[in-house]
């Protein structure tokens, strides 16, 4: 059986890829430098998977920033404001995906979203009326001349152009069909030239057919790939699925003349049931994604084999993993301090590589296949996971009552207004400040054992003092404590609580150049002690001003990190929660009296299918964030945060979340989501945010004054808040504190303009 995967991590092993790109940012190094280091990690990888005896290897999955900005960049998608700043191609290329200021030359960056249901991020190609589609590009040509010098049996990747039409946004009345006869040409001639070097595969992502594909998205399915196959070369072309299933189009796609398709079977459970229901052609090959992707839990090989056995088709299979390893860490051979009893169970990219070859010699009754079963079923009749009976008492006991806050939020919004006092247009920041160098040293010095605790805390404190005094300066209305003794916003909780473990180098990418190392769900959640309250009861007595408390919430810790799966999520999440109620009543008792409970992921596990939104997600997700804040008083403002995701879609559940204000990312999707919360009557009060914190740029005063009276003009000016759009963690202190201080005033403009007699705005 021949084996594959769909892609590969492209950080590095030890992120050698970040660190590279961020010394050319920084121009640390050259851009020959930084493109010899990323020939080196893709030489490094392909090579990795030779090793394990991978026949089919990726090639083209690596990436700068995105794969979907790639394959806009491929194909001359590529706004004319870009090309305006006459950039060489790779600044061209970052200036989409960050962002670009010289002087008084400033362009934004291309709004940035979540990718499916999974923490990565992709940049949102644009289309307009000055769009020529074309071949221009030579990334994938040049990567593939690369594998093939090595080598490498090459599968090229592209992403698909259904996929790529439908993530994209649409300028100037356009819309996806226009561009159906181009890109079918463009597609051409990428599977043209992959044939003249020789390649025996191009693998088309398509993950957009999980979403539900009506009648009109069928036909521009149609259109497209009718194109597209009536010339193939020599050039097999494997149309590549993921995240979900193709039950509304998967008669049209086994229909066409694929060489190849590849169905995702571990999300996609529903394939199994098509192809059991309709059969799968005998001519084509099944790409069987059957090792989790996503996940870093060792595979059942007995399960896998069994479920091979059963497909109802006489077709050739390979092996594959069910989605990009891109999702999951380099290998867990480097997690040195993860108890044995822990380690044994965990499979990252390397280990999948291993587990699909093993699979590969099981199924084909090899001898050492035979040994690698027989050990696979002892390791999955030795897994204990720690259980803890209150928990578990606690989550039975609970009632509706818990999930329900009263007084209902409008006599809320009349007590805090009374209780807080604040201006119109009130402004804050989301919650973390830049983490600099000394920070992390501090951090470091303090895991090495080199410095105390103490002298760690007292290092935070000052930082805490400072940055209190810097939002006083620049006029903050509602202030927050920086962050600085925190990792990342779901470690740091995971660490407090039992119930979690940690890694060591478990990084995966979530956008560009940023990597998270996400937790791991092994036990019972609960919390055992305070975990936020020292510090922000430390800021509030420092300050005549506001403070926020801030914490992560309980859909966030469970989406961004790896969940067990012999539990259900709504059990998981339900622990959290309780954790973190604890947690808030206790902010709430040294008089913390502004508390924001972030929920950046609430949309990210969102089930693919509309269907199944509530069913099979929304109905156990929104509760679980109410549980967390059911039983603060009136005069307790509860914030919550969410950014980069397609919000509009949810806006009814995420007024449901029953918080009193929320605050969007906006900025860099141009506020189109208020038009949306306007149309829904949306009631929390909002801070879209007039910043976008993930570019380097800074934005001027009058750019925010701009976006602020946009806000005005269409949202009840009572229930306005003025902030970022996300924490400041990523950027430079001169980045933040200018763009804060251009915010401030930008808003006691727009003020004093209302407080006008005859005011227009």
């Amino acid at each position: 059986m021949t084996t594959t995967i769909i892609g590969f991590p492209r950080i590095g092993h030890h992120r050698e890829l970040k660190f590279a790109t961020e010394h050319y940012w920084k121009n640390k190094i050259n851009q020959e430098e930084l493109q010899q280091t990323a020939y080196q990690i893709r030489k490094n990888h392909w090579q990795a998977q030779q090793k394990a005896g991978i026949d089919l290897i990726p090639v083209g999955d690596f990436s700068f920033f995105d794969g979907v900005l790639d394959t806009a960049n491929l194909l001359n998608i590529v706004p004319a404001r870009y090309k305006e700043l006459n950039l060489s191609e790779l600044d061209e290329y970052f200036a989409q995906a960050r962002g670009y200021q010289k002087g008084t030359e400033t362009v934004k960056a291309l709004p940035m979203k979540k990718w499916f249901n999974t923490n990565y991020h992709y940049i949102v190609p644009e289309f307009s009326k000055t769009t020529e589609v074309k071949l221009v590009g030579n990334k994938l040509f040049n990567e593939v001349n690369e594998a093939l010098e090595l080598g490498v049996n090459a599968k090229a990747v592209i992403t698909g152009p259904y996929t790529l039409l439908k993530l994209s946004r649409f300028l100037d009345g356009t819309k996806p069909r226009d561009y159906v006869d181009s890109l079918i040409t463009a597609y051409q001639q990428v599977i043209a030239r992959l044939g003249e070097k020789g390649v025996k595969w191009l693998q088309i992502d398509e993950p957009a057919l999980s979403f539900d594909v009506d009648a009109a998205e069928k036909q521009l399915f149609d259109d497209l790939y009718d194109g597209i196959l009536a010339e193939k070369h020599t050039t097999k072309i494997l149309l590549q699925n993921y995240f979900g299933d193709i039950r509304d189009i998967y008669n049209d796609v086994v229909s066409k003349d694929f060489d190849g398709i590849g169905l995702d079977f571990v999300e996609g459970k529903y394939n199994n049931q098509l192809l059991q229901q309709n059969g799968f052609p005998d001519d084509k090959v099944l790409f069987a994604g059957v090792v989790n992707g996503k996940n870093i839990w060792r595979n059942h090989y007995a399960n896998t084999i069994k479920f091979l056995n059963q497909l109802n088709t006489k077709a050739d299979v390979v092996l594959s993993s069910s989605a990009s390893l891109l999702h999951v860490p380099y290998t867990a051979e480097d997690e040195t301090k993860l108890p044995a009893d822990v380690k044994q169970h965990l499979a990252f990219a390397l280990q999948k590589l291993d587990e699909i070859k093993e699979l590969d010699n099981i199924y084909r009754d090899e001898a050492d296949g035979k040994a690698a079963l027989e050990k696979n079923d002892a390791l999955f009749h030795n897994v204990k996971h720690p259980v803890n009976p209150a928990v578990h008492n606690r989550i039975a006991n609970l009632t509706d009552a818990d999930y329900t806050r009263l007084p209902a939020r409008a006599e809320r919004e009349k007590v805090q207004k009374k209780e807080f006092k604040l201006p119109i247009l009130p402004t804050t920041t989301i919650g973390s400040f830049p983490q600099t160098k000394d920070v992390r040293q501090n951090r470091s010095k303090l895991r090495k054992g080199e410095i105390t605790r103490e002298q760690y805390d007292k290092f935070n404190e000052d930082k805490i003092v400072r940055i209190l005094r810097k939002q006083e300066e620049i006029g903050l209305d509602v202030l927050v404590h920086g962050e600085y003794e925190r990792n990342d916003m779901v470690e740091y909780f995971g660490e407090k609580l039992d119930g979690f473990v940690f890694t060591q180098n478990g990084w995966v990418q979530s956008y560009g150049t940023r990597g998270v190392k996400p937790p791991i769900i092994w036990g019972d959640i609960s919390r055992t002690a305070p975990i936020t309250v020292k510090a922000s009861v430390f800021a509030k007595n420092h300050t005549d001003k506001l403070i926020k408390g801030m914490l992560t919430g309980p859909v966030t810790i469970f989406n961004w990190s790896f969940p067990r799966e012999d539990v259900t999520p709504k059990e998981s999440v339900t622990q959290i929660a309780l954790a973190l109620q604890d947690e808030v009543l206790d902010l709430e008792k040294h008089d913390i009296k502004i508390i924001q409970i972030d929920e950046p992921a609430l949309r990210e596990n969102l089930p693919l299918r509309k269907s199944n939104w509530y069913s099979e997600y929304l109905d156990w997700a929104v509760p679980a964030f109410r549980l967390v804040h059911s039983k603060v008083q009136a005069s307790t403002q509860i914030h919550t945060h969410m950014c980069y995701s397609e919000f509009g879609d949810i806006i009814k559940a995420i007024d449901d979340l029953d918080a009193d204000v929320i605050s969007f990312e906006a900025s860099r999707a141009d506020f189109t989501l208020i038009d949306q919360l306007v149309a829904a009557n949306f009631q929390t009060e909002v801070g879209p945010g007039v910043y976008d914190i993930h570019s380097p740029r800074i934005p001027s005063e009058q750019e925010i004054e701009d976006l602020i009276k946009q806000l005005v003009h269409k949202l009840p000016i009572d229930k306005i808040w003025i902030n970022p759009d996300c924490g400041l963690k990523t950027r430079t202190e001169e980045e933040s504190f200018k763009s804060l201080q251009n915010i401030v005033d930008a808003t006691k403009k727009v003020r004093s303009e209302i407080n006008e007699p005859n005011s227009v705005i």
